[in-house]
């Protein structure tokens, strides 16, 4: 899946993906993986459903799908290069994203956020019914290093 608009491409290509912009971001910016490794970003790269972003074959934005392709899809590592947002970039990859052939038919799709509860909203998703039913175990600041 391919699509250029407004002169960004939106990809489903692995070999766009420019790993090192990924985990600049996810390393320096997130919140949620502040210090992750670069091994760990390839990693997860690898073995996820990846979307990019670019602007003159720059990646500004990145999102990836944990899923089996069949019954589950978890959403992750979502975002927007700083001066890129507020141009409607998020949704776009929202909507090509849950049009792709390898997230339909999916029993749950799932994200955690902080702070774009408005954004994932609009593409209906909303708080887990009965969470009494859902457990995890969640490593706080797992790749900050010690000492």
């Amino acid at each position: 899946m391919e699509i250029e608009e407004n002169g960004f491409v939106f990809s489903d290509d692995k070999n766009k993906i420019d790993p090192i912009a990924i985990h600049h971001y996810l390393s320096t910016q997130s919140y949620w993986a502040k210090d992750i490794p670069l091994e760990v970003v390839q990693r997860s790269i690898d073995n996820s459903l990846c979307f990019g972003i670019y602007k003159d074959t720059r990646q500004v934005g990145f999102a990836r799908w944990i899923t089996d392709k069949a019954t589950f899809g978890y959403l992750a590592d979502v975002y927007i290069d700083g001066a890129y947002r507020g141009q409607g970039l998020s949704k776009k990859l929202m909507s090509l994203m849950l049009f792709h052939k390898d997230l339909q038919g999916l029993r749950r799709y799932m994200l955690a956020t902080l702070d774009a509860h408005g954004l994932y909203a609009q593409f209906g998703f909303k708080a887990i019914e009965h969470p009494e039913r859902i457990m995890g175990i969640a490593i706080e600041n797992p790749y900050q290093k010690q000492g």
